[in-house]
């Protein structure tokens, strides 16, 4: 019972939760112990919380999802996670994850809490309704940055707000169009809201959208904020690796049919996870050994 129900979890998508740390890397604590310590605790907070929400998705979901060729093997469509188990788990990750963030700051809680009450709205509601859908996942990759903020108290740069919208409106959109050249490719079922994009729509948002987050990147990097907090010039450097990764991402969303989502396909690549990993010791150079 205990496998079923990490594998329901989805640890492999706590990457998503790198965003919460990410105020600590930007606003150069690193080194300070007790900021990290608690940058991490909002981490696992996040992570918990995040997993609450899968399982949560996929009891709502558990009809359709026996209906589709992949998420099928998931635990609960599998049936190797019963409901009973699944609704305990739910609760009891919310909880955790709740207190655990209280305990660390009360503000982080609330944080937390939004998350939470976004992704109710999301799973209940707003998932049905197209552009707002993707807009909730945006908000909740924002709600990570501020929680981050939040846990080590220094207030959340424009910038990286800025950028973290760009980019997480980019992954929303890209697993939509993902969605829709499965069924195109004759795999799974249809959602709803599917019916209410196009595919060259998404082409074409898509593309706006990694322009825009690699121009606003780029400006950052050279902005009098980056230059004068960094003291260096030195993160245009990275420029390049954000091409790259935004680049394999719009390739693996209209090439790749045989993950669930992007992401999944993303975990996946060597040239991705290879250019992501070169891009953070890159940061981590430039940052903190300059």
């Amino acid at each position: 019972m205990l496998f079923p129900l990490l594998k329901a979890a989805r640890p492999h998508q706590w990457v998503k939760n790198a965003f919460v740390a990410a105020p600590l890397v930007f606003s150069l604590r690193i080194y300070d112990l007790a900021a990290a310590l608690r940058a991490l605790g909002a981490v696992a907070s996040f992570c918990v919380l995040s997993s609450a929400v899968y399982l949560l998705n996929d009891i709502v979901d558990v009809e359709k999802d026996r209906a589709h060729p992949v998420k099928r093997r998931r635990p609960i469509a599998a049936g190797t996670l019963p409901l009973p188990a699944a609704r305990a788990g739910t609760a009891a990750f919310t909880v955790a994850a709740l207190l655990g963030a209280f305990l660390l700051s009360p503000a982080l809680a609330v944080v937390a809490a939004c998350y939470f009450g976004l992704n109710l709205a999301y799973t209940f509601w707003l998932k049905r309704v197209p552009f707002l859908d993707v807009g909730c996942i945006s908000l909740g990759f924002l709600l990570r940055v501020a929680a981050g903020a939040t846990a080590i108290s220094v207030p959340a740069s424009p910038w990286l707000l800025v950028c973290t919208l760009l980019l997480s409106s980019l992954l929303g959109f890209g697993k939509r169009a993902h969605e829709l050249r499965l069924l195109e490719d004759g795999v799974g079922k249809s959602r709803e809201v599917l019916e209410r994009y196009h595919p060259g729509v998404l082409r074409i948002l898509m593309a706006a959208l990694a322009l825009a987050t690699v121009v606003t990147y780029g400006a950052y990097t050279q902005s009098e904020h980056a230059v004068g907090l960094f003291q260096t010039r030195g993160l245009a450097l990275t420029v390049p690796f954000v091409v790259f990764g935004i680049v394999r991402f719009y390739g693996l969303t209209f090439s790749r049919t045989d993950a669930d989502s992007p992401t999944d396909s993303m975990l996946r690549d060597r040239p991705f996870l290879a250019n992501l990993l070169l891009y953070v010791a890159a940061v981590a150079l430039i940052l903190y050994w300059s």
